[in-house]
């Protein structure tokens, strides 16, 4: 997968405190979410939507888990499924069976800021190289306007 790294200070790890910190457009970055659900075993997915919006999980992610209650992944459950503390999230790499959802607002931009795999750098990459994994989908309406 084509991308460049780029370092960042652990505390700007959150996309938010990034952008603010490194002066890079919100609009430009992508937040992966781990999505747990509430039943026994528990399912994960991982979602990928732009900062600009908010995970629409009581609807469409419900609807793509196959109607499960859900919730946002605990950093506990993050970490023992990914490898990855929160901010650090990225998508590339989980295994197989965690199906990975983007958000079509996710393509309109040329390059997109996304974890690096730990809270201390950051891949930007052209969002199509997110295809490359086979669980990727991408998805309309995932990312909702706050």
């Amino acid at each position: 997968m084509q991308h460049r790294a780029i370092e960042c200070d652990p505390q700007y790890a959150d996309t938010a405190a990034y952008c603010e910190h490194y002066h890079f457009p919100p609009e430009e970055g992508a937040n992966t979410i781990i999505v747990a659900s509430k039943s026994d075993p528990v399912r994960y997915s991982a979602c990928i939507v732009l900062p600009t919006t908010k995970l629409d999980v009581n609807k469409r992610v419900r609807q793509l888990m196959g109607g499960p209650k859900l919730s946002f992944a605990s950093a506990e459950q993050t970490l023992a499924l990914t490898g990855m503390e929160i901010g650090g999230v990225v998508a590339i790499g989980l295994p197989e069976e965690v199906p990975v959802y983007i958000d079509e607002a996710v393509f309109t931009v040329p390059e997109v800021l996304l974890g690096g795999g730990n809270r201390s750098s950051k891949l930007v990459l052209d969002p199509r190289e997110l295809l490359r994994m086979p669980q990727a989908q991408r998805i309309q309406g995932l990312g909702i306007s706050k």
